[in-house]
């Protein structure tokens, strides 16, 4: 049996487990991030890995190798994480990093919702069909998948976070109004500025909360000017949704269809059968991050034979 480490990277927090190839978790750690500066940001990632390998019962030595999901734009080729606005990294050189701490030749980086998205269609074995996968949690995001590659343009595709939507007070990115932070805090404005987590909000919508229902009916609308776009541009086969907004709240699913609907041609309307959100909850990434590295092991071998 062949493993790998899968890193997960978020500006709250890094997780990392060890992976077999088969996208089975066998053990995982999980530590908060330090974002003080890029050094103590780094040194997290490292401690994170040796945490696991230390309680590991497999040697480094018999490492396929290291996959890491790092969040906003990174240099694949180069290994550098280039630009993210949720830790204190700027063409960090993630890769010649890692491999000079824990001496370990074979590591890459993808972007971190690149690496769930990767998990989603190995898992969902989606051969040639048209996959969207799009994360809501702490950012908005999405990974396009068409027949096993991504669709990568020119290093910045899939941030629909970055979209500008329609609201009552004007246009706004949908990440500004309707991913995890901008819930809570309308939600705290909402009530009595009193501290509303997302979670807490999502309960008092189901407990019926009339300022709670007027929050998640606005977000809903919002989302959906967003996925609009993207099944406008793309017609896929299927989207696939994941973050912890979306994953701990499914109802999200039938209230978007409801309001996609609304815009909908009927030619476009296949899609509503072809909504999800994950099944593989929140290991999304390291297991994305874990079957990179066999994969891209894969490759160089075949390229050095060839």
């Amino acid at each position: 049996m062949n493993y790998s480490i899968g890193v997960d990277i978020g500006g709250t927090k890094i997780a990392c487990g060890l992976i077999n190839e088969y996208g089975n978790v066998i053990e995982q750690k999980m530590i908060p991030s330090e974002t003080t500066s890029a050094e103590t940001m780094f040194q997290c990632v490292v401690s994170c890995i040796e945490s696991l390998l230390n309680s590991s019962s497999i040697p480094k030595e018999q490492l396929t190798g290291i996959g890491v999901g790092v969040p906003g734009k990174v240099d694949r080729e180069n290994g550098v994480a280039i630009f993210q606005n949720n830790i204190p990294w700027a063409n960090f050189p993630v890769v010649d990093r890692l491999k000079e701490a824990l001496a370990i030749d074979h590591i890459v980086i993808d972007n971190d919702v690149y690496m769930a998205a990767y998990a989603e269609w190995k898992s969902n074995q989606l051969s040639d069909e048209l996959m969207v996968y799009v994360t809501v949690s702490t950012g908005i995001s999405s990974a396009i998948i068409h027949g096993g590659e991504f669709i990568r343009g020119a290093g910045f595709a899939g941030e629909i976070g970055l979209i500008p939507v329609c609201t009552t007070e004007g246009r706004q990115r949908l990440e500004k109004i309707a991913a995890g932070p901008a819930l809570s805090k309308q939600a705290s404005t909402s009530f009595s500025d009193e501290v509303i987590e997302t979670k807490t909000l999502f309960k008092r919508y189901y407990e019926g909360h009339s300022e709670a229902i007027i929050i998640v009916n606005q977000f809903i609308d919002h989302l959906a000017q967003g996925i609009y776009m993207i099944n406008s541009l793309l017609d896929p086969h299927r989207i696939i949704f994941g973050g912890s907004v979306a994953i701990y709240n499914p109802v999200i699913l039938d209230l978007l269809k409801e309001r996609l609907q609304i815009d909908m041609l009927e030619e476009q309307k296949h899609v509503l059968n072809q909504i999800y959100v994950s099944e593989l909850g929140s290991n999304q990434g390291i297991v994305g991050a874990g079957l990179t590295v066999f994969d891209t092991a894969i490759k160089q071998t075949l390229e050095t034979k060839g």
